[in-house]
């Protein structure tokens, strides 16, 4: 099993996107890139799968949505 991945590096890749996703296309895109298995953490949370870290920073007020779905932006990512 891979290490675990930081919420930060998918919200890296949600803006390296530059557009709107599902919460279903998010969820492909984090088991294409960080692999099916991945398990992720943040600062105050671990052992979450790709549908729990979704739900934790959608809660976190992470996401912006709209109706194309949801994005991020650079200061929703804390630099600690």
């Amino acid at each position: 099993m891979s290490d675990s991945i930081h919420g930060h590096q998918v919200m890296e890749l949600m803006l390296s996107l530059g557009r709107a996703i599902s919460k279903q296309e998010l969820e492909q895109l984090m088991a294409s890139h960080f692999g099916e298995q991945a398990r992720y953490h943040t600062c105050s949370a671990s052992e979450m799968d790709a549908q729990e870290l979704i739900g934790f920073l959608e809660a976190r007020g992470k996401f912006i949505e709209s109706s194309d779905g949801i994005a991020t932006a650079a200061d929703k990512i804390c630099n600690h």
